[in-house]
């Protein structure tokens, strides 16, 4: 159990999932979604059902976050003690990479491109930069780590309440892709949708966000809840409201399989000074992203190092229960995959993998018995059945459009899993820290 004083409160939480739950997917989605469908209610269900699945998720990680309610660890700690430590211990390593270290990188790199206009000379030494500075802001102290983690999902918030603004103040222009006919009822039935459908999941990712923190929160088993199915249910309406905004001041053809639909849209209302205030909100807002990365993977790298001699030395907490060498072990595998070339690689081959790790969690729950004082997840298990069926459809559209991609992914981490066959787990009774403190 933590034995820091300071604990965060569920508003702090909410932040964290908001943060990291929006980043760039849902500025760049839209584009991919309209070569294959072109219907405003299309659009709408899309972004519905994946807020419902999103929810869904939510309410299972409630309930397993306050069933493990003393334990950081997220996925980690639910499929080891749910399924098999195996499986936990591979969740763990994809997690290190692809799961947190890779979307920083991303995250960076992203932020990169839209500050493009402003021909900054050296945009990947203002990266590193800022993801530094991102690590020693949460290697201090849990106070820290929310008051940035607040002060940066603000800033987030308030950009995209001036975008929403805009939505409600402006009139539609002329050839707008807003279309509200009856064809909806065709496009919902077609491979078209579905594939769509999975850019939305991505947009939705980080709905368990604050299950993974859960010992560092107050009162769990009442706040955990309520900061997971507030925010994802405020970022489901936002993210339906921003569609219908791209959609207002752009026609589809300008949209359509084009990535920077915000910036897009926005030029069109503002011209170029659009261009520059659009690109340098999602830039800002990306740093809350990063953030929230940051201080939720070290969580999973300590927790797994507590089990395993392999990974004893990044098993330490500082005077202030902060895992400092977690931390800078993600900091410094976020600048490897930044220089190495090799990001988008990670993540092609580690995408099914993570869909798969991200089942497992869920199908976690139905081995579990439920304990007085957890959650009561509504309509269980057929919530759960109803994501695990919907992921292994996701997983089977991700096998039949990259198979050797997907399957040689799964294959590397099973290679890496070896490791965990090295040196026995050690079981823990409890999640105090067992190394020395400075």
């Amino acid at each position: 159990m933590q034995n820091s004083q300071h604990k965060i409160g569920w508003l702090t939480a909410c932040a964290l999932v908001v943060s990291n739950m929006v980043g760039t997917g849902v500025f760049t989605s839209l584009g991919f979604q309209l070569d294959s469908i072109q219907n405003t209610w299309s659009i709408i269900l899309l972004w519905t059902l994946g807020g419902i699945l999103a929810l869904i998720g939510a309410f299972t990680f409630a309930e397993l976050g306050t069933h493990y309610a003393n334990e950081n660890g997220g996925d980690y700690v639910f499929i080891s003690k749910g399924i098999h430590p195996f499986f936990g211990y591979l969740s763990a390593l994809v997690s290190m990479v692809a799961g947190f270290s890779a979307p920083v990188a991303i995250a960076g790199i992203a932020m990169e491109a839209y500050l493009a206009p402003f021909h900054i000379s050296h945009p990947r030494i203002l990266t590193v930069s800022i993801i530094l500075v991102i690590g020693f802001i949460h290697s201090f102290s849990l106070k820290h780590s929310g008051i940035f983690q607040n002060f940066s999902t603000t800033i987030k918030v308030l950009f995209i309440v001036m975008i929403l603004a805009c939505g409600v103040y402006f009139s539609s222009l002329p050839g707008n892709a807003i279309r509200l006919d009856n064809s909806y009822r065709s496009e919902i039935l077609t491979s078209g949708f579905a594939v769509s459908l999975l850019y939305v999941t991505y947009a939705y990712t980080g709905w368990n966000a604050a299950a993974y923190i859960v010992s560092e929160i107050k009162d769990p088993r009442k706040n955990l809840p309520k900061a997971l199915l507030t925010a994802t249910l405020a970022v489901t309406v936002t993210y339906i409201l921003l569609q219908l905004v791209f959609l207002k001041f752009a026609s589809a053809e300008q949209l359509k399989g084009k990535a920077d639909v915000a910036v897009i849209s926005f030029s069109n209302l503002f011209g170029s000074n659009g261009i520059k205030w659009i690109s340098v909100g999602i830039s800002v807002q990306l740093i809350a992203t990063m953030s929230s990365y940051v201080w939720i993977g070290s969580r999973i790298t300590r927790r797994m190092a507590r089990d395993y001699p392999l990974w004893k030395y990044f098993d330490h907490m500082n005077r202030r229960d902060i895992p400092v060498r977690a931390i800078w072990l993600q900091i410094g595998i976020t600048c490897l995959l930044l220089f190495s070339g090799t990001l988008e690689q990670v993540l092609l081959y580690t995408s099914f993998v993570l869909q798969l790790m991200g089942t497992l969690a869920v199908a976690s729950l139905l081995g579990s018995q439920r304990k007085p004082g957890d959650y009561p997840s509504p309509f269980r298990p057929w919530l759960q059945w109803t994501y695990i069926i919907f992921s292994i459809c996701v997983l089977g559209f991700i096998a039949i459009d990259k198979p050797l991609e997907s399957f040689a992914g799964l294959a590397v981490v099973l290679l890496a899993g070896i490791s965990y066959f090295l040196k026995p787990p050690q079981a823990k009774t409890d999640d105090a820290p067992n190394s020395e403190k400075f």
